[in-house]
């Protein structure tokens, strides 16, 4: 009798224990000191501008939300401080794949965040997806990387750069522009985009006079420039990084040449750093995407507004006004946070549901959050603006189109001389 009581008692001791970690916190013992996020800069080389941009943003966050106890994480029921795991790829996209692999095979990292832009992103996309590790893509915008196959991407801030120049294309036709050329590089994001600017014009009739790739690490734009002004276009469009783009506008300004309008894509982006580097007379009258927090979002439903953003970056010591990449940073830290506390658990595909599930009824200071069914960005769209010269020889930045944004009027054709 006494040996069967004994049983018993052991059996109904395992199942009260079982019980109380069922129901008292199972979660919480298992939870992880820190949650790792994993991301690549690039500490040198064309894209190490950009890239630390971006990366500064994305800690920014991080040390914001660590200072308020870390980010609560509805799977563990518990805050949780943030942990971001970084290494320098030096914009190679080699040394990146490299680095990618170590984060998700051996570091182990919650989330993957992606390097700034589609070159060092491109890498990525197919390692995260052979892995089964969701990759955040914060500015690889290549609507070549979005597929119905490849539910292991999601891209949170910044809009698929195949829909970036359809405000251009509707620009140049109600300018009446029927006369253009096109330079851009041979790479997923400037070549996705070249594509969907010749397939809007097209719709309007219009054939570029001039369209011609070059290398990502185009530096001299001189014959090309040339080559273009014999077409006699009306407009001059060139889609690069930035460093494509401060070496066109020199070129240009160095060779005499004068179009009725010029865009590059950048200096929306960068505007104070492509003024340093190409130089306020080299911007004057062109044309470029204005982003965050070039233009403003006051009403948001997710984190700080531009203006409390700005405030914020300042105090935090940066000796530098924000530049849109640090809002994409910060942005894409934000989703992943109110993911993480919404996420009934820490499986990569759940979080992209969740995700899936701020679609539509979010914004933040880069935008209206919405995600297409291969989870590219579709709800920011980038208008049109011209840098028109003030008299104190500060350059205005003048939306111009959509109406519905319009701060002025384009000045159209620019003036020459």
């Amino acid at each position: 009798m006494t040996f069967k009581g004994s049983r018993l008692t052991a059996a109904s001791a395992a199942f009260a224990l079982a019980a109380a970690i069922g129901t008292t916190g199972a979660s919480a013992q298992t939870a992880p000191s820190v949650i790792k996020i994993g991301t690549l800069y690039a500490g040198s080389g064309e894209f190490a501008v950009s890239s630390q941009a971006q990366y500064d943003g994305l800690k920014f966050w991080a040390k914001k939300v660590n200072k308020d106890g870390g980010v609560f994480v509805k799977a563990y029921n518990k805050k949780i401080p943030v942990k971001i795991v970084a290494y320098d790829d030096q914009s190679s996209t080699s040394t990146a794949t490299t680095l990618y692999n170590q984060l998700i095979t051996q570091d182990h990292v919650d989330l993957l965040v992606a390097d700034f832009g589609s070159v060092l992103t491109s890498v990525a996309v197919p390692l995260a997806k052979e892995h089964n590790q969701l990759l955040v893509d914060v500015t690889g915008s290549s609507a070549g990387f979005f597929s119905n196959d490849n539910k292991y991407l999601v891209d949170l801030s910044i809009p698929s750069s195949g829909v970036w120049p359809i405000p251009l294309a509707k620009h140049l036709i109600k300018q009446g522009v029927k006369k253009v050329a096109i330079v851009y590089g041979s790479n997923d994001f400037d070549s996705s985009q070249a594509d969907t600017l010749k397939s809007e014009l097209k719709k309007a009739g219009i054939t570029p006079v001039y369209d011609h790739a070059v290398p990502t690490n185009e530096t001299n734009y001189t014959v090309l420039l040339h080559a273009a002004a014999a077409t006699k276009p009306q407009a001059m469009v060139e889609l690069g990084y930035m460093s494509n783009d401060v070496a066109f506008l020199k070129s240009l300004k160095s060779s005499g040449l004068h179009f009725p309008m010029v865009f590059t894509i950048f200096p929306g982006q960068f505007k104070a750093l492509m003024e340093k580097n190409a130089g306020k007379d080299a911007l004057a009258y062109t044309y470029s995407y204005p982003a965050p927090p070039m233009i403003k979002y006051e009403q948001v439903s997710l984190g700080l507004n531009t203006d409390q953003f700005i405030k914020a970056w300042e105090a935090d010591g940066h000796k530098s006004a924000p530049n849109f990449v640090n809002t994409a940073g910060y942005s894409t830290g934000i989703l992943l946070a109110k993911a993480l506390s919404t996420a009934p658990d820490m499986k990569q595909l759940t979080i992209r549901s969740t995700l899936e599930g701020f679609s539509g009824n979010t914004s933040t200071l880069v935008g209206p959050f919405a995600l297409s069914q291969t989870g590219a960005q579709m709800g920011e769209r980038l208008p049109v603006a011209q840098f028109q010269p003030q008299k104190d020889g500060s350059l205005k930045t003048v939306v111009v189109y959509p109406d519905a944004m319009a701060t002025g009027k384009a000045i159209y054709p620019a003036p020459q001389g």
